[in-house]
């Protein structure tokens, strides 16, 4: 017999999504108002009601319901750009992660990848995180926060993952290490002496010939099987009745992955004929891997300020915590 689905109240945040299928996220609070351009409607109006309800808001029908961690991951305050869901689950899948196991992320950036890989983890095992930069810590922390509460199993640690690695994780005690970072081969001799033997490392990366440099470096270390490479592409459908069509936008690349498992020590992994290819790098191509060349933006100060206030005011809301913000 399953239990019933608790009703909504105060501190629950919901998904309204409007005739015109646009969709806003809130939080449920004592004497808050919803309003749209043709009404509005009490919070207090809200709360009592099942998940999945339909309210009139100025005459027209409105859907309320509990959003999913894709709808609260994609509508998050942003410092870093997000690794996206479609990508998320496939790190999931790819790498295996389940309860009980020990994982290492770098970097974290706004913590969309921290969510995904805590809700793996079920509250058990470990999860590791370092990020180089505090603001994006602080909204990690604070988006994190605001969808689990208290997480006893998660370490945000602040520094480069070169230095701080051998400190937090003991040789050989990693099951997993995903590497989202600029530069992921320059982080390899850490991440394999970290894993256990089966272990496995994960790099998403973005261009190319950041993908190219990061095999090779995976190929030249000895410790690892063969790469294996891929991407994730998501198109959606138009279906309305005999209408069915592909819809004119998708998701089309956002990144690569790369997984390799670690192998015991002292093992010479098989070539299996692999024809060789380029494995020098000269200055012209290292120039292709810098952050301006790859796209990468850098927030101002005063937005990462900005963006980690509504993060700790979101988290305050829907965990219901006096948070110190006197720092931001």
């Amino acid at each position: 017999m399953t239990s019933p689905t608790p009703l909504l109240s105060y501190g629950d945040a919901v998904q309204i999504t409007g005739p015109k299928r646009r969709i806003n996220t809130i939080v449920l609070g004592e004497g808050g108002q919803f309003s749209t351009q043709h009404g509005a409607i009490w919070h207090a109006d809200l709360v009592g009601l099942p998940d999945g309800s339909v309210v009139q808001i100025g005459g027209r029908d409105h859907l309320v319901i509990r959003p999913l961690l894709n709808d609260y991951i994609m509508s998050m305050p942003r410092g870093a750009a997000i690794i996206y869901p479609k990508d998320s689950a496939q790190i999931v899948a790819f790498g295996d992660i389940h309860p009980g196991l020990t994982v290492v992320e770098a970097g974290v950036g706004s913590g969309a990848l921290s969510l995904f890989l805590l809700r793996a983890l079920a509250g058990t095992g470990r999860l590791v995180s370092f990020e180089r930069r505090a603001e994006f810590r602080d909204i990690a922390e604070a988006n994190v926060r605001g969808y689990f509460g208290e997480t006893p199993n998660w370490e945000i640690r602040l520094g480069d993952l070169q230095e701080e690695l051998p400190l937090a994780v003991e040789p050989g005690a990693a099951d997993r290490i995903l590497l989202d970072m600029l530069a992921p081969w320059e982080c390899i001799e850490e991440a394999a002496r970290a894993l256990k033997p089966g272990g496995l490392i994960l790099c998403y990366v973005a261009t190319v010939p950041q993908l190219s440099r990061t095999v090779q470096a995976i190929r030249s270390h000895g410790s690892f099987t063969a790469p294996v490479s891929n991407e994730t592409l998501v198109r959606g459908w138009h279906v309305d009745g005999l209408a069915v069509r592909p819809d004119h936008r998708m998701v089309a690349h956002t990144g690569f992955l790369m997984t390799a498992r670690r192998v015991a020590d002292g093992v010479t992994v098989p070539d299996f004929k692999r024809r060789a290819g380029k494995t020098e790098f000269d200055d012209e191509d290292i120039e292709v891997w810098t952050p301006g060349a790859v796209g990468d933006r850098n927030p101002s100060d005063k937005r990462l300020r900005r963006v980690a206030r509504d993060a700790q005011q979101q988290a305050q809301d829907l965990q219901g915590t006096k948070l110190d913000t006197n720092d931001l």
